[in-house]
C-alpha cells in the first residue's frame, strides 16, 4: 500500500507561499518569492534526489501543478533527480476546475477525496508525493489521510504569506523520525502523525 508523503518548504514562522520565485505565487501582494533560493547548496540537491528517488506517484493541488507543468516539462535531461521522476511517473491532480491537463501522464481526481485517495494507496505501492499544494495539504489533513510529512525548514522569517498551518486549521501531534542539516541552515524534518494533541501542566 503506498503512503501519502507531503514534502514542505517553510520559513521559521511556517510560511510556504512562493520559495522558488518572485512569479511563482505573488497573491495578496506577497513579494518575497524567491526566498530558499540563496540557500541552495549540495545537501540540498542530494536530499532532493533522494526523496525524489521514493517517489511512486505524485498528487498534486491545481496551483502546484500548473507551476510545475509549466517547467519541468522542459527539463529533458534523463539524469535530473527531479525531472526524470516527474515526467515519467502518474500524476494526479485534485481538482474541481481543471479538466484536460496537457502533460503527459496527467489525470485529475475530482471526485470524493477520501475516495480517490484511498484508491491510490491502493494502486502504488511506494510514496504518493504531494508537493506545496497548500490548500490540498489541508484537505488531507482534515480527512487524516497524511501519513509523512517531510518538512524543510529555512533560515529566515518572513512575517507575511500563506502558511503551512494557518490559524484554525485542525490541531494534532506529530512525531519526528528524521532529521537533517544542510550547510545554509535548512532543517529537514520527517514526521509522521501522531493522534491528538496531549496536554498537561507543570
Amino acid at each position: 500500500m503506498g503512503t501519502v508523503a507531503v514534502t514542505t518548504f517553510v520559513s521559521m514562522d511556517g510560511v510556504l507561499q512562493g520559495p522558488g520565485g518572485p512569479g511563482e505565487d505573488p497573491s495578496n501582494g506577497f513579494d518575497l518569492g524567491g526566498w530558499l533560493v540563496p540557500h541552495a547548496d549540495e545537501d540540498m540537491g542530494r536530499i532532493v534526489g533522494e526523496r525524489f528517488a521514493r517517489a511512486d506517484a505524485f498528487l498534486l493541488g491545481r496551483k502546484t501543478y500548473e507551476i510545475f507543468a509549466g517547467y519541468w516539462p522542459g527539463v529533458t535531461d534523463p539524469d535530473d533527480p527531479v525531472a526524470s521522476r516527474l515526467n515519467t511517473l502518474p500524476k494526479y491532480v485534485a481538482s474541481t476546475t481543471l479538466s484536460t491537463p496537457e502533460w503527459a501522464g496527467s489525470t485529475v481526481i475530482a471526485g470524493n477525496l477520501a475516495d480517490e485517495v484511498a484508491a491510490l494507496k491502493q494502486r502504488h505501492t511506494r510514496e504518493i508525493q504531494v508537493h506545496g499544494s497548500g490548500d490540498l495539504v489541508q484537505s488531507l489533513r482534515e480527512l487524516d489521510l497524511i501519513d509523512l510529512y517531510h518538512v524543510w525548514t529555512y533560515p529566515v522569517v518572513l512575517g507575511t504569506g500563506k502558511r503551512l498551518f494557518p490559524e484554525g486549521c485542525v490541531s494534532s501531534a506529530l512525531e519526528l523520525i528524521d532529521t537533517q542539516a544542510t550547510s545554509t541552515g535548512v532543517v529537514v524534518s520527517t514526521y509522521r502523525p501522531a493522534g491528538a494533541v496531549k496536554t498537561g501542566t507543570f
